[in-house]
Parts: C-alpha cells; sequence; structure tokens
C-alpha cells in the first residue's frame, strides 16, 4: 500500500482493527475446531469466544441477552432473512429512498408473491421527515425498513423517530446499520428496532465474510428461518430448534470471521466508538471545506456535518466521474469507488442516477496529508 491512499472506507474498512490478523491466524494454525459438534477442549475454547462475541455485540447495541445476536454472512443475508422469512403475501412494507439493492432486489421480488411496498421519499440531500411515513402507511403495513445511513451520500436517517411512528402502529422495524455499526452508538431496544442488520467489516473493522443481525423476542416468534439445516442441537428432529440462535444458525459457522470480529470488538470497547468517531468527522469536514472551492464539483448529500457519516459522494461537472476517479487513482494512487454504489433507489433520490458518484468514505486511519495530496490532484485537473 506504499504510495496508495485508501478512501473506500464505505465498501470496507482498511486497515484493519489491531490484532484482527493474528487472532485469524492464531485460529487457523492453533485449532480451527468446529463448536457445537466437536466435544473435546479446543472446540469449548472456541465455542467460549464465539459466545464472548456475541456479548460484545449485545453490549454495542444495548441489549441484555446474547442469544439474540445471530451471525450471518453480513447485512445482505440478514436483510434477506427479514424479508423472505417474515413477509408474506398481502403485506406491504414501507422501506426509504435511500436503501441499498440488499433491501431493494428481494424485495422486488416478494412483489411477485403479493407483497407491495411504498417508499419513503427523501430530499435531494437525502433528508427524510418521520410524518412522510406515517402518512403512507396502511392497514397491510407490517414492517418499515431502513437505511440507518446512506451508503451514497451518508446523511443519517432519524431512526428514534421512525421507531415511534412503528409503535404508534404495531410495525416491525428492521434497520440496515452497514455504514453506521462501530460509529454511531445504536440503543436497539431504546429504539424499537426488531432486527438490525450489521456488518462486521466496515465500521467494526473485522474482516469481511462476517455480520449478522439482533432480533427482538416479538420478531423471533413471527420469521422463519430461510436456511434450515445442523445445528448440533436437537439433531433427534427434522424440525428446526425455536430457540436463539440456533433457530437461525444452521451449518459450520464462519469461524475465522467471528474470531477476527471478537479481535475488532475489542480493540473498539478499548479505543472507544466516540472517539474514532470525532477522527473520522474531523476529516469528512476538512474535505468538505477544500472541495466547496471547486465550482465543478458538487457535493451530493448534505454539505456540512449536521446528520451525517463520514461518506462524501461527488458529481463531477465537468468530467465523467468514472474519468475523475481513474485520474485520482493513476496520478496519486486514491482509491474511491465511482458508479451507483449498489444502490439506484438512493441515486434516484438524490438525483444523480444513471451516472453515479465518486464516493469517498474515510477511516481513523487516514490523515489530512492524505486529503491534502487528494485535493492537489483535483487542482491539477480542474483549475
Amino acid at each position: 500500500m506504499d504510495g496508495q491512499i485508501y478512501f473506500d472506507n464505505g465498501s470496507t474498512s482498511w486497515p484493519k482493527a489491531p490484532g484482527v490478523a493474528e487472532a485469524v491466524c492464531r485460529l487457523l494454525e492453533e485449532g480451527a475446531f468446529n463448536i457445537n459438534r466437536g466435544n473435546y477442549t479446543g472446540a469449548y475454547e472456541v465455542a467460549g469466544k464465539v459466545l464472548s462475541t456475541r456479548e460484545k455485540l449485545a453490549r454495542m447495541f444495548q441489549v441484555e441477552d446474547s442469544r439474540h445476536v445471530i451471525f450471518t454472512s453480513g447485512v445482505t443475508c440478514s436483510l434477506n432473512y427479514f424479508i423472505n422469512g417474515f413477509l408474506k403475501p398481502g403485506d406491504h412494507v414501507l422501506v426509504t429512498g435511500l436503501e441499498h439493492n440488499a433491501v431493494m432486489r428481494p424485495l422486488h421480488r416478494m412483489t411477485k408473491q403479493g407483497v407491495a411496498y411504498d417508499v419513503i421519499p427523501v430530499d435531494r440531500q437525502g433528508n427524510l421527515k418521520a410524518e412522510q411515513a406515517e402518512s403512507l402507511i396502511r392497514p397491510a403495513t407490517k414492517a418499515m425498513i431502513v437505511s440507518h445511513a446512506s451508503n451514497v451520500c451518508g446523511t443519517v436517517v432519524p431512526i428514534r423517530d421512525l421507531g415511534e411512528v412503528c409503535r404508534r402502529h404495531d410495525l416491525f422495524f428492521a434497520v440496515d446499520s452497514a455504514q453506521t455499526a462501530g460509529t454511531f452508538p445504536i440503543d436497539m431496544p431504546g429504539t424499537g428496532i426488531d432486527l438490525l442488520a450489521f456488518a462486521g467489516h466496515k465500521g467494526l473493522l473485522g474482516p469481511q465474510g462476517i455480520g449478522g443481525f439482533v432480533i427482538s423476542d416479538r420478531l423471533s416468534r413471527e420469521m422463519e428461518p430461510c436456511i434450515l439445516g445442523g445445528t448440533g442441537s436437537q439433531s433427534d428432529s427434522y424440525e428446526m430448534p425455536e430457540q436463539l440462535p440456533d433457530k437461525y444458525e444452521s451449518g459450520t459457522m464462519d469461524l475465522p470471521g467471528i474470531i477476527g470480529l471478537h479481535a475488532a470488538l475489542s480493540y473498539l470497547e478499548q479505543t472507544g466508538i466516540d472517539s474514532l468517531r470525532e477522527k473520522k468527522m474531523e476529516l469528512t469536514g476538512y474535505f468538505l471545506e477544500q472541495i466547496r472551492e471547486f465550482r465543478d464539483i458538487r457535493i451530493v448529500g448534505r454539505p456540512d456535518l449536521k446528520n451525517r457519516t463520514a461518506v462524501v459522494s461527488l458529481d463531477f461537472q465537468t468530467m465523467d466521474n468514472a474519468v475523475a476517479a481513474f485520474e485520482l487513482e493513476q496520478r496519486a494512487g486514491i482509491m474511491t469507488r465511482v458508479g451507483l454504489h449498489c444502490a439506484p433507489l438512493a441515486h434516484r433520490s438524490l438525483h444523480t442516477f444513471p451516472e453515479g458518484t465518486v464516493r469517498f468514505a474515510f477511516s481513523a486511519s487516514n490523515t489530512r496529508d492524505e486529503i491534502d495530496r487528494c485535493i492537489q490532484v483535483m487542482k491539477e485537473l480542474f483549475q
């Protein structure tokens, strides 16, 4: 990575938290034993680390019972579990105008089975008002699915207000925290969330391929598992166990991913997500301040630090966005993400469809010097 600058943390964090690689390597070299299968000391030790990881996540999201933490491959799998395992023909759902294809593609397929949905509108900065959501509720409305923060423009959605709307109308509330878990504090029960989907490899600073969801009691009673198989429990029955987490965790778990996530969560506990967020937002503010000097570059979404994450999308007015991203990488090794970011609905809402944007997403490992180098390249290109 010498001479390169990584500004694609909205896709996945890099570098990972200290100790993550070592923890994964140690497991693979010293005893990658299967839990809930092997009845020996090494397997029990790994199982203890998995339990500790659940407990760390439960504390982070302010959930009392760690059995409600379910491991999956990530947010996409978790949202599919909710959409395919809970919704039924005739149900109506609300989504925001900022949703990722992890919501929209499975939901689109469910419309062929009789599920309907409406989109809660957002303005050109990605701002949303809870009263607009409430006005769209029908007698058949069963749930609301919300991205906590846009992966395109970084705007944060008022999940506490939306949670109150869901409580008033007895709706189930599912939240995609891909861009906020590990960055913003999330009080799952206090916000009325029934399913919180999280990614282990973004703000949580763990490896790719691990994530999950945290589920409420009332939703677990209603939601069916989408994948059925061996759990190591109640093996005499062809029926899936009803107890958590077994109900939703069939097959061999991604133990290297969970162990890596355990190391990342330990780092976050020691460092504090507030201090990491402050560093990321300081860099974001510095970047926005410099970008405002360019007449030919449009900031997509909020121009300030209010209600946003460290994700900034730019639309280059006099150059194709893909060319701009290419030039940034060729001239200075600056890695961004260009295009529609798997979120065409969000781009339509933000009026950047179909051209997309160039996205910059900062981590606490980035520096002002890296931003200065990026700005210098932009000056060479546009001034």
